[in-house]
């Protein structure tokens, strides 16, 4: 049975939003209606969604899951447009903090229900309070290190806190998948289900921490997410500040590689 949907829900294009009769959200991240491919627009509509979701009080548990078996798979970089502009940048910045501090004040338990890739801001599910992954999910960091730019949106903050400082420089230095049972071992995956598992368990736990009084399961995430809350204020608007150094000196890069055969091109 489902309740009549508010406003706000309908807003986002590549968010569902859906609410059970108990106040189960369920935020799936979608590109029409398949898997999810992040983009700048996205990035800017989930500053406002999820400040939305974390003030609706009438939002008991919440769940991040993704559509058509994946988590969130890509990113078009081309949608951010200039990023060595300080201008374009500064919007990058924000919204980057943003998100992640509006995830973390969402102040009732999260769940994380991950299938297939979480290859792009995989840092979203480890603000969950538990992590179901499907056996055949896989953790990646596919934009960052290995594309030439800083770690710095969160990433290496939510990883070494789950999983350890030196877990997470080498994961992020040499990016890899990184299998489910792997990330169980490291402490960030709280269960690993079979394939097409993940969602349903996670509504299983949502029931489960339903059975508590609504002030103790919401000061329970407020207790629990307050460690992580504090790494994200004092680290990560410093690590996008360093990503955009970096993401400006690849851009310069880039161009300078390119000018030579602009010239050969012209010279022909």
């Amino acid at each position: 049975m489902q309740t009549k949907q508010p406003a706000y829900f309908s807003q986002y294009r590549s968010l569902k939003l859906t609410r059970d009769a108990q106040g189960v959200l369920v935020v799936e991240f979608h590109s029409n209606g398949g898997p999810f491919t992040f983009t700048a627009q996205d990035h800017t509509d989930f500053v406002d969604a999820f400040y939305r979701i974390a003030q609706d009080r009438t939002n008991k548990i919440v769940i991040l899951t993704g559509a058509g078996g994946e988590f969130i798979t890509g990113v078009d970089f081309s949608s951010f447009g200039n990023v060595a502009d300080p201008g374009v940048w500064s919007q990058v910045h924000d919204e980057g903090v943003q998100i992640l501090e509006n995830i973390a004040n969402i102040r009732v338990p999260v769940i994380a229900a991950v299938e297939g890739r979480a290859h792009v801001h995989s840092e979203y599910a480890l603000l969950a309070n538990v992590i179901v992954a499907a056996e055949g999910a896989t953790f990646h960091d596919v934009p960052h290190f290995a594309g030439g730019i800083v770690p710095g949106d969160g990433i290496f903050t939510t990883w070494s806190y789950r999983a350890g400082a030196g877990r997470a420089e080498a994961f992020l230095l040499n990016p890899q998948p990184l299998s489910a049972h792997t990330a169980h071992e490291w402490g960030a995956v709280a269960e690993v289900v079979p394939n097409g598992r993940a969602l349903s368990r996670a509504r299983e736990l949502a029931e489960l921490y339903l059975k508590a009084p609504e002030v103790t399961r919401r000061n329970t995430r407020v207790h629990f997410i307050q460690p992580l809350k504090e790494r994200i204020v004092r680290e990560v608007g410093y690590g996008l500040s360093l990503e955009g150094a970096s993401a400006a000196d690849l851009v310069k890069s880039m161009r300078a590689q390119s000018e030579p055969f602009a010239e050969k091109r012209k010279s022909a």
